[in-house]
């Protein structure tokens, strides 16, 4: 018996509510990936990124060329399956790209990098900004006394063990907000090296903030050991102004590409720093390519249906 010729026919409701059902399960089954970086110590991915602020800035022109690319998916820095191997895995001269093509450009050493200023001994509150909640464990390690801007970041420059470490902190306006005390040794410029291992994904994300620290003839006002400010207003861009007390200093990324501080404002340096983004902004690029999975997993699902109705 001959077939019926097929024949273009628009999909039909009846077909793509029969469909549902299976969509809604191909998407549930999807993992949800976290993303994330800190915005405060600013991060080298977030400074330079559009939401950053730093754009026009020579350390982030410079890494952006080097990347070929700008840093669009600023909260999308990771590595799955490191599982705590994390020297073994990221090279030496790659430790703030995790290795990863689409971040070499913020491995260049440059000491002009947008940065942070921040007091010995203080007690910092990082605020790390995230997308979507998840377990895991954060690690922070500052490179050691005399590291050197100049030069690719290396594991010998960190301490072998972080000097602070926090699991599964609560997710808060859209950000973590880490409290940690800072060493009492450190000058001038240095990098503050985040390490974000998730225990609810594979992942792990890596971060570069650089901070400077005044010498200790500069810093004479600011008391060491002192509390951070209180965690910032949900829209970033409009919080206000840190008041310095007699016993804190606060580490903030000023909202203009100007020069962070130390509450006690003894120190000045030209350095640009990023401002900080809203928490809300948009998805990273492998989210938004979700998206674009899911509308085509409608269309052929539409196709097939009208075809099997017409065998």
């Amino acid at each position: 018996m001959a077939r019926m010729p097929w024949t273009t026919a628009r999909p039909t409701s009846a077909a793509l509510a029969a469909l549902t059902p299976f969509l809604l399960t191909v998407f549930a089954a999807a993992p949800a990936q976290a993303h994330g970086a800190p915005t405060d110590p600013v991060s080298r991915v977030f400074a330079c990124s559009p939401d950053g602020g730093s754009t026009g800035t020579a350390a982030c022109r410079a890494a952006v060329a080097a990347n070929g690319s700008p840093f669009t998916a600023w909260d999308n820095l990771r590595v799955a399956n490191v599982n705590g191997r994390d020297r073994q895995t990221i090279p030496d001269g790659k430790l703030c790209s995790g290795g990863l093509p689409a971040y070499q450009g913020l491995d260049l050493a440059r000491s002009d990098w947008p940065a942070t200023r921040l007091s010995p001994g203080a007690t910092l509150t990082m605020k790390y900004v995230s997308t979507i909640p998840h377990t895991g464990t954060f690690r922070m390690y500052l490179t050691e006394p005399g590291y050197d801007p100049s030069k690719p970041l290396k594991w010998s420059d960190l301490p072998e063990q972080p000097f602070a470490q926090v699991k599964d902190p609560a997710l808060t306006d859209g950000a973590y907000r880490i409290r940690m005390t800072l060493p009492k040794d450190r000058t001038g410029r240095q990098v503050l090296y985040t390490i974000w291992q998730n225990s609810s994904t594979a992942d792990t994300y890596y971060s570069c903030s650089d901070v400077v620290f005044p010498a200790p003839a500069e810093d004479s006002g600011a008391g060491a050991g002192a509390a951070a400010s209180p965690a910032p207003s949900k829209t970033p861009k409009k919080e206000p102004a840190r008041s310095p007390a007699p016993t804190t200093a606060a580490a903030v990324a000023s909202p203009t590409p100007s020069v962070a501080r130390s509450a006690a404002g003894a120190v000045r340096d030209a350095t640009p720093v990023a401002a900080d983004a809203d928490p809300g902004s948009g998805p990273s690029a492998p989210m938004l390519a979700g998206g674009a999975a899911g509308v085509l997993v409608l269309t052929g699902g539409a196709a097939l249906a009208l075809r099997l109705r017409r065998r």
